[in-house]
């Protein structure tokens, strides 16, 4: 009778402790709920992640900084690990939305509502929006981490389809991001070091002018910088051509002289028709207005383009390429462009 009732009094025991654990966890709802409230209060943040791609010919890595301050002012600083000396920053503000190369005086304007438009894997907000916004998102916990598997929305690249965010039952900041294709392999990894949810900034910290300084020293030091990548680029003529070229194939190619560098045109012909247009200059161009693009900003890997219907833009290593087709995809203009880190023209 005395055994009875003792394991009666341990099976009540243990299902008490399962009861109190099961209410101490929370469930898909609340998590929603707390991150959605976590957003929404955020005045301002700064973090740092490393994201590795691997959607091109070769592994890239980035070191980005991201800064947030309210009402709706981003900086996103991303450096190639391979090329430390060719950062760019995405930069939104109040005159609107940026993509600045400050090594090379380049700039682009978005008419873009980036980046509400799309995800982006390394912002804060973008995650929780696509974690609110698919009803079908599947949820997991682990000792540490709230974990969401959910469709993403890159508009110029259905290659990716979904995404799993790991988020901190602490803090409900993000710790890590992977990006799914179509086979749930992961090509696209963010690995976040840590949030600042106090950050304060200077007035000037998301001014386009600022931002075009090179952090190691003001305008002439960014002038001798720039000039100094883009002779270096002239001296080593890099005439690159994509080992991804859709069934197409190398037709012709014309080489245009310049007053400061010089022009190569690339026509390539097949199954789908394309040209190839690079610019090496031996001198950085004078500062100027940034050029207007109606278009999206577009992460290649090794350096960030910009797609304005159908033509693609982007800067590497000094030299100036565009890439337009009426008859790529949207998606095949982005995986010839970040093949072109491929073999050099014969």
């Amino acid at each position: 009778m005395l055994n009875r009732r003792f394991f009666s009094v341990v099976f009540l025991l243990g299902a008490l402790s399962l009861l109190l654990a099961a209410c101490g966890e929370k469930s898909q709802e609340d998590v929603v709920e707390k991150l959605q409230e976590t957003v929404t209060e955020l005045e301002a943040y700064k973090a740092t992640a490393d994201m590795t791609m691997n959607t091109g010919e070769q592994e890239q890595t980035f070191l980005i900084d991201i800064w947030y301050q309210a009402d709706d002012q981003y900086r996103v600083k991303l450096e190639n690990e391979a090329e430390q000396n060719e950062s760019q920053v995405i930069l939104k503000n109040m005159d609107g939305v940026f993509v600045l190369t400050p090594a090379l005086e380049k700039s682009f304007k978005f008419q873009s509502e980036w980046p509400e438009n799309s995800s982006q894997p390394y912002l804060f907000q973008s995650l929780v929006n696509d974690v609110i916004n698919d009803p079908e998102a599947q949820f997991e916990t682990t000792e540490d981490h709230y974990i969401f598997r959910t469709k993403t929305n890159y508009q110029s690249n259905n290659n990716l389809p979904a995404q799993e965010i790991y988020f901190d039952k602490s803090s409900f900041t993000p710790v890590m991001v992977n990006v799914l294709n179509q086979d749930a392999e992961p090509l696209v990894n963010v690995t976040f070091h840590g949030f600042d949810l106090d950050a304060t900034f200077a007035e000037d910290d998301f001014s386009m002018e600022k931002n075009m300084e090179q952090e190691t020293g003001g305008e002439s030091s960014n002038a001798d910088e720039g000039e100094e990548a883009v002779a270096t680029a002239a001296q080593e003529v890099r005439e690159l051509y994509p080992t991804f070229t859709a069934g197409a194939e190398l037709a012709e190619k014309q080489e245009v002289s310049l007053e400061d560098g010089e022009r190569i045109i690339t026509t390539f012909e097949g199954e789908k028709n394309f040209t190839l247009v690079q610019e090496i200059r031996d001198t950085a161009p004078v500062s100027s207005a940034p050029e207007v693009v109606d278009g999206d900003i577009v992460n290649l890997g090794a350096t960030v383009a910009a797609l304005e219907g159908n033509t693609l833009k982007w800067s590497y290593q000094g030299v100036d390429y565009q890439l337009a087709s009426t008859e790529l995809t949207k998606e095949e203009m982005i995986e010839v462009a970040q093949s072109v880190q491929g073999q050099l023209i014969k």
